[in-house]
């Protein structure tokens, strides 16, 4: 697969993850992406999800540019996206906003095939 849709599925992954990063420094937004108020432990929570959401695009960006990282890069964003579909499921596939972040992520499985299929083979 050549390198230039490989970067374009890893800058992908890091749009994906952009609006949850940025939730760090906006309640607002954290309002909007998951329909409930953030006060006390629960913004705590959230403001966290944020910032390791954050973590999760700068692994994405560096793995665009950096052959070496993708594998680990690969399993971080496989954890996310999967992990976050499986807990959706299991809550009985809620509506509102979080149908949307859980939409968003099946559709973020595409890129993450291209990524891990360049990552390991």
């Amino acid at each position: 697969m050549s390198e230039t849709w490989i970067v374009l599925a890893w800058a992908a992954l890091a749009l994906v993850h952009l609006m949850p990063a940025l939730a760090t420094f906006s309640p607002a937004l954290r309002r909007r992406l998951y329909g409930i108020e953030s006060d006390g432990a629960l913004r705590v929570m959230l403001t966290h999800r944020g910032v390791l959401f954050a973590a999760v695009l700068v692994a994405c960006v560096y793995a665009a540019t950096a052959p070496e990282a993708r594998q680990l890069a690969a399993l971080i964003v496989a954890i996310s996206l999967i992990g976050f579909l499986i807990v959706y499921a299991a809550s009985g596939a809620p509506k509102g906003p979080l149908r949307s972040v859980a939409l968003v992520d099946a559709v973020a499985l595409i890129p993450l095939a291209l990524v891990c299929a360049d990552a390991w083979f």
